[in-house]
């Protein structure tokens, strides 16, 4: 078992990778009452064409299965749904469908080895039938449907199709009511036994526990399987350049929202934590609440509130997203690109630099006041290939003069994208 331990949060981490190609990460958290599970598989919306081990033809899968997978999973052979068993012994269970990985969980205080019981129980036995997988076509029809009516939903996607022309990244996660009617049992099986193999999977517990005790608990329920060799996923080429500039829809919408993206170039796991913490910073830098370009917006009242601030990235893509609401999103557009350009002129003010710094520092460290923050955020950051401890690490190396550089290499015009939703 590997041991990492953290000064700065004073929290360690156990790891092993057993004999069966599970990784195991165990955070443990003592006097903290509450237990948090997580148990994920690098298996997400974008993996539609892959070449199974031991196949040597491509798969091609509809768009939408790892998340009708996740749906389904839940269902089981005696009838019950693991989803209300989980909740009659009073723990919060869920499950969610990202780009790039699909995760199962639950917390609670009491019940515990109850709750894993079944939640071990369900993801390693799925259970599909002709009959259950068109009832699911149905249920998952109706949330599509529901999403396409969400504004929310739908300035992020058109940002998305702004931005990428081949990453499957520009479809919905759930697919469209069209591709998962070409779903069935056979697709889902040959999905589930290519990517839910134990090599393929993360388990994540955070909470008052024993490590060897609750590795021990692990190990204990699984169901001995094959492991299997690599899965070679393939994706296709996605050129630099974005595909439009803008994109202004109209639907019910009490104010107009509105997403800013930027279209970055992919880095390896070595430099993508320092680059994300510079970004995080210029983002703040920007449009944080403290900052004078929000001041003169929201005194203008051509925005509402500090807009969302966000980096996303994985192996395959990578963007910024400014995004909220904006009585004029067209003047927001237009003084982030001057304030943006004044920043490369000028250079980034030192005090503020090390002000906002400080405050994304102290960002890092209370998510470790969670379970649940710790246990979520150490599976994704595992399935991109990084340990979240590093970016508590990586800190002090990011100066005003590397920001400076990212700033004028991802903040640029002709990579930058405009969604709006309008009201009708």
């Amino acid at each position: 078992m590997q041991v990492i331990e953290n000064l700065k949060v004073k929290e360690k981490l156990y790891t092993e990778k057993l004999e069966n190609g599970l990784t195991v990460m165990i955070i443990p958290k003592k006097d903290i009452l509450k237990k948090y599970v997580i148990w994920g598989t690098n298996f997400g919306s974008i993996d539609n064409k892959f070449i199974a081990p031991n196949d040597k033809q491509e798969t091609n899968i509809p768009d939408g299965v790892a998340h009708f997978l996740e749906h389904k999973l839940f269902e089981q052979e005696n009838g019950t749904n693991s989803l209300d068993v989980l909740s009659a012994l009073g723990v919060y269970a869920n499950a969610y469908t990202t780009n790039d990985h699909t995760a199962y969980l639950f917390e609670g205080t009491d019940n515990f080895y109850e709750a894993l019981d079944e939640l071990m129980n369900y993801v390693q036995n799925p259970y599909f039938t002709e009959q259950n997988v068109e009832k699911e076509k149905g249920i998952i029809s109706q949330e599509i449907n529901m999403y396409d009516d969400q504004p929310s939903w739908q300035v992020y996607m058109n940002a998305m199709k702004l931005m990428y022309k081949e990453n499957p990244i520009n479809i919905d996660i759930a697919g469209t009511v069209e591709t998962i009617s070409k779903i069935d049992k056979d697709i889902l099986y040959k999905s589930y036994n290519t990517f839910y193999n134990l090599s393929n999977m993360v388990l994540v517990v955070c909470g008052d526990f024993e490590v060897e005790e609750i590795l021990q608990e692990i190990k204990n329920r699984i169901t001995k399987k094959d492991t299997q060799g690599e899965i070679k996923r393939i994706y296709p080429h996605e050129p630099e350049e974005i595909v439009g500039k803008e994109k202004i829809v109209k639907m019910e919408v009490n104010n107009p929202i509105y997403v800013i993206g930027f279209k970055d170039k992919i880095v390896d796991e070595k430099q993508i934590i320092k680059k994300h913490i510079a970004i995080e910073i210029i983002l703040y830098m920007l449009l944080g609440k403290s900052s004078n370009l929000y001041k003169k917006l929201y005194e203008a009242g051509d925005i509402m509130s500090q807009p969302d601030l966000d980096y996303e990235f994985s192996k395959q893509y990578a963007h910024i997203l400014i995004s909220g609401q904006a009585n004029n999103p067209q003047n927001v557009k237009k003084e982030l690109i001057n304030t943006i350009e004044e920043f490369k002129k000028c250079g980034l003010n030192e005090q503020d630099f090390t002000r906002v710094k400080k405050k994304i520092y102290g960002d890092y460290v209370s998510e470790y006041n969670d379970v649940g923050s710790i246990a979520r955020m150490f599976l994704a950051d595992k399935f991109k290939g990084i340990n979240s401890f590093d970016y508590l690490e990586e800190y002090a190396s990011v100066t005003k003069e590397f920001a400076e550089q990212i700033l004028e290499e991802v903040f640029c015009e002709d990579k930058m994208v405009v969604s709006i939703v309008e009201g009708k």
